[in-house]
């Protein structure tokens, strides 16, 4: 191979770096020149494989070896990706001629470059980015304009890194259009939004998805106006959640919202479509389980909490699981209802709480379940934390005799269980 190399006039013997028979006695200097000779020699060596390459191309790789690109031909002898291969035969096109289909001779896109390439002195990222800059000339320039700023890259590239190369462009650019290119409306990019939504077999949930710069800042503010920590309650509890704990029920406050709007297609603003496939008495006892959407089960506890603030579809299934009957769409706390607790509790009712009304759910002081009415003397506002509290923690709510909420604290925090209000929305 090597002699072949010689026969075509880019390589020689000198080229070739003498290896000491024991690496580990060998100077630095020895080192640091064996590293430059090996260099060099795999860069002249590429150089010329470029010139195989083109002239493979030049005669149709499909005639030659039976595939249809030179491409994809190399990457199935060189044990290279269809990607890897196109990148090595791009850059042997364009510092190489070929031939057209009539034979005659196309001239290389960069004839200088290929020269210092031939003689090892550049490698494959320095041409690369000579090639993307004589890209991005402007297109009225003459071929001599054209040719001149190639050499000047060329004579350059030996001794320079990417930042050195990266200023000549902006020299180049300045000289050859020193008015600039004509103002215009760049066009808007698509944006590149991916989300995946995954139920794994524990039962949660896995989220993943890809975001435009854009969307993803949006999205980050968003996250971190709800994730903000819990401010030290009355009973001077600090908020123990981790960043990503926090995050997570940021997600889920923003899905209330936006679940809650008017023009939320198929919920006409309620938070959850709700179709129980147990029986009321379960429902009522917390025991059994529930659909939700069809997408998966919850708990009956966890159709309780659903149930104060959504739309409920009862669901009487048979002893083979066909459903029986259809229950009649019931509709919970009307927007009326909705805007006059916003006024009354100003949010959060729980003692300590801060949250906004936006960020609350209507609670069934008497659970729907167990056949409390849906009116103001049995709603009060929770946010999502205090809410899934009152359901599954020791904590009692009640409409005291004023019409107002009131909180009873269990025992180990209050053994005098004395009620408490709060008075942060309406100070």
């Amino acid at each position: 191979m090597f002699d072949l190399l010689v026969y075509y006039g880019v390589a020689s013997e000198t080229f070739l770096p003498e290896l000491p028979q024991e690496l580990w006695r060998a100077g630095k200097l020895e080192l640091a020149h064996g590293v430059q000779q090996a260099l060099q020699v795999i860069r002249i060596a590429t150089a010329c494989l470029g010139r195989f390459l083109a002239e493979i191309e030049s005669r149709g790789a499909k005639d030659l070896y039976g595939h249809g690109s030179t491409a994809s031909w190399l990457a199935e002898i060189a044990g290279l990706s269809r990607g890897e291969a196109s990148a090595v035969v791009k850059r042997a096109i364009a510092l190489n001629p070929t031939r057209a289909l009539d034979g005659t001779e196309v001239p290389p896109l960069a004839p200088a470059t290929a020269a210092v390439a031939a003689l090892g002195l550049v490698g494959d990222e320095r041409i690369d980015q000579i090639l993307e800059i004589l890209k991005n000339l402007p297109a009225e320039i003459s071929a001599e304009e054209r040719a001149g700023a190639e050499q000047i890259l060329a004579n350059l590239a030996p001794n320079a890194g990417p930042r050195q190369l990266a200023k000549a462009e902006a020299n180049l650019q300045d000289l050859l259009n020193p008015d600039g290119n004509e103002p215009k409306d760049p066009e808007p990019k698509e944006p590149c939004r991916e989300i995946t939504l995954e139920r794994r077999k524990d039962g949660f949930w896995k989220l993943t998805g890809l975001l435009d710069d854009e969307t993803g800042a949006r999205t980050a503010a968003a996250l971190e106006a709800h994730a903000q920590p819990r401010p030290v309650d009355e009973f001077g509890q600090a908020d123990l959640r981790m960043k990503c704990e926090r995050m997570g029920d940021a997600w889920a406050d923003l899905l209330d919202l936006a679940i809650a709007c008017p023009d939320q297609p198929g919920t006409s603003g309620y938070r959850t479509l709700v179709h129980v496939t147990i029986g009321l008495d379960e429902l009522k006892s917390g025991l059994g389980t529930a659909c939700l959407d069809f997408v998966g089960t919850m708990t009956a506890r966890e159709a309780r909490l659903a149930a104060c603030d959504c739309l409920m579809v009862p669901v009487v299934m048979g002893s083979s699981g066909e459903p029986l009957d259809m229950g009649r769409l019931r509709r919970f706390v009307t927007p009326g209802q909705r805007r006059a607790l916003n006024i009354r509790d100003g949010g959060c009712a729980f003692p300590g709480c801060h949250r906004k009304p936006k960020n609350c759910h209507a609670h069934h002081i008497e659970h729907w379940a167990d056949g409390g009415p849906t009116d103001l003397r049995n709603l009060t506002l929770l946010c999502g934390f205090h809410h899934r509290l009152i359901h599954h923690g020791d904590w009692e709510v009640r409409m005291a005799a004023d019409g107002l909420p009131e909180f009873i604290p269990p025992q180990y925090r209050d053994p005098l269980r004395q009620p408490r209000r709060n008075t942060l929305h309406h100070a």
